[in-house]
């Protein structure tokens, strides 16, 4: 089934079609380090089959961005925050791969002292195209038509001349039936000057599912000069009628507009959560602003770049903007009582995954004499991570939304700073340390459809429900809370909901031994069961007003990872019982508790032993060094097998007590 799905989509993939076509199958943003000798990026985007275009900027200077598309060719640039004619350079951009696209020397994308971002915008009906014309100058300026393969009517739509300085020109979709359409050059490049606030024009007016009119959108004749020649970039606005993800009926991509409060805040609704956005003032003032998840934009932290401006990143504390679980914020940031418009993109990946390769890590502290290279390594991007030491030290969690910020799992803390919670690394986190400690371990995840899930809130209340959404995509199978803002007792507790919890208002605490309680719980799961798109809190519990929180939502998926639990059968040591968690090579990760009576949260992974003698155990409720005297776990090929031993029977296998356990393959 899953390799005819993927055939499927290959087919719709290689036809240019967006049915059954995933976000990361048509965008990515890749974050890499300049070695001042050609390299390869390698962002799973298939520029060379199906074309496309790529941004290019530097972090760390003031160096300019520079705009590359497989219709005009590689080597050839476009500069956002310029009107200069393009510019040629074999240095640069060299190729359009398959899988991505490689940089030569130049200084421009690949300086050995700079750090880059780069966003990849694969053609895709319903998505995006590229588009290139020469102008004939003829006819009025606002009848020209040029084609195009968008397959809906665009959102957005940018055009640069080519081949000669001049504008960049624009049209952003304000609403259903209007426009913002440049009425003047662009004083600053890549935006407008003055654009036609009040949105006239209609979108007939201006493009089509299949052309768009050049002349209407610079409102002059300039962008069909006769021999002149021309690219635009054209981006789609799905409404409800996307053709993206496994079922070919989701949304990827929204072009709209939203207006501050009179103290320029916003909270914008775009039915899913954003890695990457784009924005300005309707009205021509201010920077393009570009934000995504890679580089910081989080509930704690955003790095803003420009799209008109060569300014490095500065990442900004007293304000903020974070993506939510169903659009984005703008804090303390924007121009009060405006209006702006913007371009968003889905956060993925939305395929199922069929195996935890890509999706779950553990790795040691390395030293790396590189303060770019993350301290804690794995394959993928890193959305939510635990380390400890070995020797004895708290459980610190850290997590892609929460940037900067640490929690231990075995306090009631409030949330630290931590300079080195640092998660824009494409291969692990944590960041700025060179030192080396060996005894240091991290279990990094990953976010999938069904199998893992973060979200962050502000608390509203101190009675009634909080509904909470989420984009775990199935209904969350356990759920740890924590309150990020408190240390007090017990709201500073780490709640954790396990659906083989004995009670439905039944909860255990991550930072404690104690027991299955009842008496403070922080959900009503009998009257509001959670969902595949929410779960539902009580605001004096865990959603009060003003306090921020964070949630980890776990889910079974098959062959990938297990929640699940299991009824005791030892009475003294040496007697065992084989867990089934349907893996086929054994489990790499497993969390046990028992929830009856006191135990701790014993954590067990194959780095530092499941074998069959004695193991290696941490608890993540607790700061002590780990133990390897016991026998209390051994390999199984489609889980894992629990012990009981005298010392800690009762904890981990014994005679009729009930356990809940977590486990990835």
């Amino acid at each position: 089934m899953a390799t005819t799905k993927k055939l499927i989509q290959a087919a719709a993939g290689a036809a240019g079609g967006g049915a059954g076509l995933n976000v990361e199958d048509v965008f990515s943003t890749y974050l890499y380090e300049g070695t001042g000798s050609a390299q390869t990026i390698t962002n799973g985007i298939d520029l060379d089959g199906e074309g496309g275009m790529v941004w290019i900027k530097s972090r760390t200077s003031t160096t300019t961005a520079f705009i590359y598309d497989t219709e005009r060719g590689a080597t050839k640039s476009v500069t956002p925050s310029e009107t200069g004619a393009q510019e040629t350079d074999g240095n640069t951009l060299s190729v359009f791969n398959t899988n991505g696209f490689s940089v030569g020397t130049s200084g421009k994308v690949n300086s050995s002292s700079n750090d880059y971002a780069s966003w990849t915008f694969r053609k895709a009906p319903k998505f995006f195209d590229v588009v290139t014309y020469t102008g004939d100058g003829s006819g009025d300026w606002d009848t020209r038509e040029i084609s195009h393969n968008l397959g809906a009517t665009p959102g957005f739509i940018i055009i640069k001349r080519t081949d000669s300085a001049d504008d960049w020109w624009c049209a952003a979709k304000k609403s259903s039936t209007q426009y913002a359409i440049s009425t003047n050059g662009a004083t600053n490049p890549f935006g407008i000057n003055t654009t036609n606030s009040a949105g006239a024009g209609s979108i007939s007016s201006c493009a089509t599912d299949s052309v768009f009119m050049p002349g209407f959108i610079a409102q002059t004749s300039d962008a069909n000069i006769n021999n002149a020649t021309y690219v635009a970039y054209l981006f789609a606005h799905n409404d409800g009628d996307g053709e993206f993800g496994p079922d070919g009926d989701a949304d990827i991509i929204k072009c709209g507009s939203f207006t501050t409060d009179s103290s320029g805040d916003a909270s914008v609704d775009i039915g899913f959560e954003p890695q990457w956005i784009i924005y300005k003032r309707s009205d021509g003032t201010s920077n393009w602003g570009m934000n995504d998840n890679m580089r910081g934009w989080a509930d704690t932290y955003w790095n803003p770049l420009y799209a008109d401006a060569s300014n490095a990143e500065s990442g900004f504390a007293s304000t903020r903007s974070w993506p939510t679980a169903t659009g984005f914020e703008f804090e303390g940031q924007l121009s009060a009582s405006a209006n702006y418009i913007y371009i968003a993109i889905r956060r993925g990946p939305m395929a199922v995954p069929e195996s935890a390769t890509g999706l779950f890590a553990i790795d040691t502290f390395g030293s790396t004499g590189d303060a770019k290279e993350p301290a804690f390594r794995s394959s993928f991007p890193v959305d939510m991570a635990i380390y400890k030491s070995t020797t004895g030290t708290n459980s610190v969690n850290t997590a892609r939304l929460i940037q900067g910020k640490s929690l231990a799992a075995n306090t009631t803390n409030a949330e630290a700073t931590s300079s080195f919670a640092q998660y824009d690394y494409q291969n692990g986190y944590y960041g700025g340390d060179t030192s080396t400690y060996p005894t240091y371990y991290s279990w990094m995840w990953k976010r999938a459809p069904n199998y893992f899930d973060v979200v962050a809130w502000e608390g509203s209340g101190t009675s009634g429900y909080e509904f909470v959404d989420h984009n775990l995509g199935a209904t969350p199978e356990m759920i740890w809370f924590k309150n990020r803002d408190s240390s007090a007792t017990p709201r500073g507790n780490w709640y954790v909901y396990h659906k083989d919890l004995a009670n439905s208002n039944g909860y255990l605490f991550l930072n404690s031994t104690s027991a299955e309680a009842t008496d403070y719980p922080g959900w009503a799961t009998g009257s509001f069961p959670f969902s595949d798109t929410r779960f539902v809190v009580q605001k004096s519990r865990l959603s009060y007003s003003g306090e921020s929180y964070i949630a980890y939502l776990f889910a079974s998926v098959d062959g990938v990872s297990k929640v699940g639990s299991f009824t005791g059968n030892g009475s003294s040591t040496g007697d065992s019982q084989n867990i089934d968690c349907g893996f086929s090579s054994g489990a790499r990760f497993v969390l046990v508790k028992a929830i009856g009576a006191a135990g701790a949260w014993f954590l067990f992974d194959t780095e530092r032993g499941i074998v069959a003698g004695n193991d290696s155990h941490l608890s993540l409720n607790s700061n002590a060094a780990e133990d390897t005297s016991r026998d209390l776990i051994d390999p199984y090929s489609s889980g894992f097998t629990i012990n009981y031993h005298s010392d800690w029977g009762n904890q981990l296998n014994g005679n009729g007590q009930t356990y809940i356990f977590y486990a990835i393959a």
